[in-house]
């Protein structure tokens, strides 16, 4: 059975739009989001879904059983803001010091869309849909807490499949995926020498930790473009550098902290191997020690290939050719539906929902302050989740 999800999502498009622009004015960050669970909540009231709720996070499942078996599909919208001051100007905008920077407000409007479209299709539905409504996707890792508490076990099964749809500035209307690594891997190196501290004028009687600290960074470009595939390329990038409280006093100790970007689970393996033996090389030879400490903030989002391909389809058919598009490249941002691409096969994407009338190539992008998202969007966002699910039902 055949359905256009498209058609049907106009009739959702003042309500969607309500809701987003209520949870833009009341963004909340982390994972504790009290108004934005209760306003969720508020929006699927009176829908046959089996609603639970996270324990340490204010997560939301809700279950779609549908009238025909089959397989079982998950959809997910985060929900969570940043702290970032808004400076768009715009009629609803925050004024708490937090933003939906990022458009999670539209990720969770249009998912609550998606459950009101196959809800009315309950009974022609193949299967089983999960939705997945994810507070702490801003670098607390709030996905792998949905799955750590029983996210699967709740649902009944492991998903057979799982999409998630991201919005971002670009032409507007446009659907971008890739199959194979979409987002980067998101990863933390802080590196501490420590040394012996002394007066500046006599540092033979003491080990200066600068020196190897200085010398390990200038080091650490060369190791990567020395030890690592042109073809999986690294992004490395030194932010913090820290050592001293005189400018004639040698201190005890310096250190460093890089953000590191990999595309591949290899050579994030490799990455804190390499760099750990390379530090206590270079410690050494100045007569200190290395400290390393490496932290895997968030997987590399890898994309599976027939699931990939399967959206490209899905989506060209449902929207017409011109509105979707292959990326060529991974984005190297990071994003913690990554978690869940380890254990389901699925697809993540890009929805690009710039205004009419602003230029998609100098648009304000994710995280800024004054970055724009046009929510009337938010009916074709619904569509194309509730298409991917049914249409994916039919699969099995």
């Amino acid at each position: 059975m055949t359905i256009d999800f498209t058609a049907e999502s106009s009739g959702l498009s003042a309500e969607l739009r309500e809701l987003r622009r209520d949870l833009h004015r009341n963004p909340e960050i982390g994972l504790e989001l009290p108004y934005t669970q209760k306003r969720i909540l508020a929006a699927l009231e009176g829908l046959p879904l089996e609603i639970t709720l996270g324990k340490d996070l204010s997560s939301i499942v809700a279950v779609l059983r549908g009238g025909q078996p089959g397989p079982t599909i998950l959809l997910r919208g985060d929900m969570d803001a940043l702290p970032v001051a808004e400076t768009t100007g715009l009629d609803f905008a925050s004024d708490n010091g937090f933003m939906h920077a990022c458009g999670h407000d539209l990720h969770v409007s249009g998912l609550v869309g998606a459950a009101k479209l196959l809800v009315a299709h309950q009974a022609e539905l193949r299967g089983t849909v999960a939705f997945m409504f994810q507070p702490g996707e801003e670098g607390m890792g709030g996905a792998k807490i949905m799955l750590d508490e029983g996210m699967f076990e709740t649902i009944g099964q492991t998903p057979d499949a799982a999409y998630a749809i991201h919005v971002a500035p670009g032409v507007p209307g446009t659907f971008v995926s890739r199959p194979g690594t979409i987002m980067a891997g998101a990863n933390t190196l802080h590196v501490t020498m420590h040394g012996r501290g002394g007066h500046s004028s006599r540092p033979q009687d003491a080990a200066d930790p600068v020196r190897p600290i200085l010398e390990f960074g200038q080091s650490l470009y060369s190791m990567i473009t020395g030890s690592f595939s042109v073809f999986d390329p690294i992004v490395a990038e030194i932010t913090q550098l820290t050592a001293g409280t005189a400018v004639n006093i040698i201190p005890e100790t310096a250190s460093l902290g890089a953000s590191v970007r990999t595309l591949s689970a290899e050579s994030t393996k490799k990455f804190p191997e390499l760099a750990t033996r390379l530090a206590e090389s270079i410690a050494d030879a100045h007569g200190c020690r290395a400290e390393v400490v490496w932290n895997e903030q968030y997987p590399v989002t890898v994309n599976d290939a027939a699931e990939a391909h399967f959206v490209a389809d899905t989506l060209t058919e449902a929207f017409g050719p011109q509105r979707f598009v292959e990326a060529q490249d991974p984005v190297m941002g990071s994003e913690d539906f990554s978690y869940v691409l380890e254990q389901v096969p699925g697809a993540f994407l890009f929805f690009f929902v710039t205004p009419e009338g602003t230029d998609p190539e100098t648009a304000a992008t994710n995280h800024s302050p004054e970055v724009l998202f046009d929510d009337a969007y938010l009916p074709d966002q619904a569509a194309a989740l509730a298409t991917l699910a049914w249409k994916r039902s039919l699969e099995d």
